[in-house]
């Protein structure tokens, strides 16, 4: 074990009490929001009236809008291999899967958290009769069973900084689909996208705390780490998406995704910025050769990814709609 990985592990459990304090970010199960509490109830005798309601109103949603859902659900649903990819982070490990370690009591407590968000979206695919859900079923398999890899090895420090990354991103994707389903009228989908979209803040905070705290400890070392993580971009959860129809569902997806303003390139790069403000990349002094070096990297990469973005978005906005398989062959 090298030195570097010793300081690490080390620093997973200088985090240990901050870990526990944000354990009050995982709300206990009695308060937390169940898919049930957002769909027809069927032990009624109106729930024929009900379901058709339900179902009416989802009518009113875009297909684009449904592509970007679709895609979003795929995403939450591979849960299984995200969860074994935190597993595998070296400080964080639930060594016997019960472990009461603050560590592993975040974990599991976040794994049953994101856990419901692949549910209640699943629910109202299926439920809003306008999806081809062994398609999209179909699609899940494939996902978890490809993978998943944030190229990011076993290195904890990569890894809570990819996670803060990504919450933030899932949070600004639900958060947008909430947004543009109220403004149409789709009032379930909405409240269904705005709760998953509150959790995902929640998560996000933690993760952002958590990281917060390298920085302060070991600055050299959390500053190369974001160095490495940004030279190699943020690997989106679903890039081995597979349809079994399309040769690049998960780019189709994205373009869809860009087109609605769901989540683009310029959400990619002002999550960069965010980030930095944060964690307070530019600030830290008193640095080594390297250490210096990936500062001076990371303050110049917001401004070059936002002149990336413009030629990027300006490139997508211009491909032509394509036949998606998960909504009956239907272009989006």
């Amino acid at each position: 074990m090298t030195d570097a990985v010793m300081q690490q592990l080390e620093m997973m459990k200088l985090l240990e009490p901050a870990v526990q304090e944000k354990l009050v970010l995982l709300r206990p199960v009695a308060e937390c929001w169940q898919p049930d509490d957002f769909l027809p109830d069927f032990s009624g005798e109106d729930w024929i009236e009900r379901l058709t309601e339900f179902r009416d109103q989802a009518q009113g949603t875009p297909d684009e809008l449904l592509v970007v859902l679709i895609g979003n659900t795929i995403t939450e649903e591979a849960l299984p291999s995200y969860q074994t990819w935190l597993n595998r982070v070296q400080g964080v490990t639930d060594e016997t899967g019960t472990d009461m370690a603050p560590w592993a009591q975040w974990s599991r407590g976040w794994t049953a958290e994101e856990n419901r968000h692949g549910d209640i979206l699943n629910q109202f695919l299926y439920l809003s009769g306008r999806v081809d859900m062994r398609c999209v079923q179909a699609t899940i398999q494939h996902l978890i069973r490809s993978g998943f890899n944030p190229e990011v090895g076993t290195d904890p420090y990569q890894s809570l900084m990819y996670v803060s990354f990504q919450e933030r991103a899932t949070k600004i994707s639900h958060a947008n689909v909430a947004g543009q389903a109220r403004r149409g009228g789709q009032e379930n989908l909405a409240k269904m996208c705005g709760v998953v979209a509150g959790d995902e803040a929640r998560h996000e905070e933690a993760y952002k705390y958590f990281a917060r705290e390298i920085f302060v400890r070991d600055p050299e070392g959390a500053l190369i780490a974001f160095e490495a993580l940004m030279r190699t971009k943020v690997t989106m959860p679903a890039k081995q998406m597979d349809d079994g129809e399309c040769d690049d569902i998960f780019g189709q997806f994205t373009r869809v995704a860009q087109s609605t303003t769901v989540y683009t390139v310029s959400d990619y790069t002002s999550i960069i910025e965010h980030l930095l403000k944060q964690w307070s990349v530019p600030d830290w002094t008193g640095l080594g050769p390297e250490g210096a070096e990936a500062q001076e990297y990371l303050c110049k990469l917001a401004p070059q990814m936002r002149r990336i973005a413009e030629r990027v978005e300006t490139r997508m906005v211009k491909q032509p709609k394509r036949p998606f398989a998960w909504i009956y062959g239907r272009s989006a």
